[in-house]
């Protein structure tokens, strides 16, 4: 006689770029174990290919395209998928802002962590009176970079991320696609603006949406209060 099939309950969530409802399962074992073992490797390619793996095989909804989705969608995916898979209550230990040592462990409901969006966000920016550029958030390769990189980010990958992130520039007469130009020349193009320009940059991904849920933590050893903001996927398993 074969042994029985175990049903895999099935779940729905919101994605917040776009409100589309998808359909996911939880991790299985065999998932999960790979998600541990390229985390414990601390390779960012490693990290990068499991994490889509396991993403693109928990969703159901066979329309949603993992590489297209906004940063935000995937870390707010990731957070839920996880939830459902190993628990939805993670421990993670802060480190009071008052005296900057004192580390106290919290739990976190992970259905309590959402995806906050600025009001000052805009995916146009304005260089001068002329050109504009419009963004795109980063590829799912940079938001396992941005969350897991183990080492500083130097000048060079600031620009190469920036650059991926440009989608088009353009003025009333002329539209330049990224997609039509190499790497080197977007770098070129960067390399010429000035600073407030580049200030302008720097604001889009300052702005954008991101997981974020604010804690009270008291520390023992002071009784003072103290309010803490987690944002990024890292920061709710670290």
């Amino acid at each position: 006689m074969p042994l029985p099939k175990i049903v895999t309950p099935t779940f729905e969530l919101d994605l917040p770029s776009s409100g589309k409802t998808i359909k996911y399962r939880p991790f299985l074992v065999k998932e999960e174990k790979l998600l541990v073992i390229a985390l414990e490797s601390e390779d960012s390619q490693q990290i990068t290919s499991a994490i889509k793996a396991v993403i693109t095989d928990c969703i159901l909804t066979k329309d949603v395209k993992i590489d297209q989705l906004p940063t935000f969608d995937i870390e707010y995916l990731f957070l839920n998928i996880r939830g459902k898979s190993v628990g939805e209550v993670v421990d993670v230990n802060i480190v009071c802002p008052d005296d900057g040592e004192t580390e106290v462990k919290v739990s976190i409901n992970l259905d309590d962590i959402q995806v906050v969006t600025n009001e000052d966000h805009t995916k146009t920016v304005k260089l001068d009176d002329v050109y504009y550029m419009d963004m795109k958030y980063p590829s799912l390769d940079q938001f396992i970079k941005n969350n897991f990189e183990f080492e500083s980010p130097d000048l060079d990958q600031s620009f190469d991320l920036i650059g991926t992130c440009i989608d088009k520039i353009y003025s009333e007469e002329e539209v330049y696609s990224t997609g039509d130009v190499s790497p080197q020349e977007v770098r070129e193009f960067l390399e010429q603006l000035n600073s407030t320009q580049f200030k302008e940059i720097e604001k889009f991904f300052s702005t954008m949406p991101k997981l974020s849920h604010t804690i009270d933590v008291k520390n023992p050893k002071t009784k003072k209060k103290n309010k803490v903001t987690l944002e990024g996927l890292s920061s709710f398993f670290a």
